[in-house]
């Protein structure tokens, strides 16, 4: 039995790559995909380990990774987290994506459907206003883009400049453009129960886009976290996870219904 809150390392070998992954919990298995800052585990994922088996990756080019310079789409980063989830011998998950690797998430509910239970789709970078950028600058910089209230969190650890000189080439690669054609053509498709979440404070990508979700998917829930920024799940631990871990039990029961939300303190 794995522990909540207590998260082990372990590695799976999928399409050439050793790809690392973070666990702790029982329960349905949570599967989670990181932003373009890499993994990094939150009070969040301690509270879901509560509930659910979550299971962390570390994609790879990110974090402690080798530099990736094989991957050339975000469908094909898609399909190689679909194959280390089912080597790690999970057939069926929930399935969570934050920023960058929200639309990892969604080009993986694409290609197997009928393996994702549930999806949910933190501040997802897939869908992008005109001009977004990625966080950039120093370290208080970035912080400052990422979270509503940085100097309540203490010493955030933020990639350091060599993990992100490795990764950035990546992102950039795989990223695609603001508004991603052939993505959106597959959205109305989809009818995985899906929640999309947005920090009513975030600075990397207007919270408005989270509508455009909700009118073409067609089992779409949104919902707008009051005083979070893009990290909403460090912003707003215990919000995140309620919310989360009551829409992946209920599904079209959901208790917040599908008009959009906010979620006061």
């Amino acid at each position: 039995m794995r522990a909540p809150g207590l998260f082990s390392d372990g590695y799976v070998e999928a399409d050439g790559f050793r790809i690392r992954y973070l666990e702790a919990g029982d329960g349905a298995p949570l599967v989670h995909l990181h932003g373009a800052g890499g993994p990094r585990l939150t009070p969040a994922h301690d509270l879901l380990s509560r509930h659910f088996r979550v299971v962390l990756f570390e994609m790879p080019g990110f974090g402690q990774s080798p530099e990736n310079l094989r991957t050339t789409s975000m469908p094909e980063l898609a399909s190689t987290m679909a194959q280390a989830i089912g080597n790690l011998g999970l057939d069926t998950f929930n399935l969570m994506g934050t920023s960058f690797g929200g639309k990892t998430a969604l080009w993986l509910a694409l290609q197997a459907p009928e393996r994702v239970r549930a999806l949910v789709l933190e501040a997802p970078a897939a869908i992008r206003q005109e001009g977004a950028a990625s966080p950039a600058g120093s370290p208080e910089e970035i912080a400052l883009r990422l979270y509503a209230h940085p100097e309540r969190l203490g010493a955030i650890l933020l990639p350091d400049a060599a993990t992100r000189a490795k990764t950035q080439p990546l992102v950039q690669r795989l990223r695609g453009p603001d508004r991603d054609a052939d993505l959106e053509g597959r959205l109305s498709g989809l009818a995985t129960p899906t929640l999309v979440l947005f920090g009513t404070l975030d600075r990397v990508i207007a919270p408005a886009m989270g509508r455009i979700y909700k009118e073409t998917m067609p089992n779409c829930h949104l919902v707008f976290v009051y005083d979070a920024a893009h990290a909403i799940s460090t912003d707003r631990p215990e919000a995140f996870a309620d919310v989360v871990a009551d829409f992946l039990d209920r599904h079209e029961a959901f208790v917040i219904s599908r008009t959009p939300t906010v979620i006061h303190p």
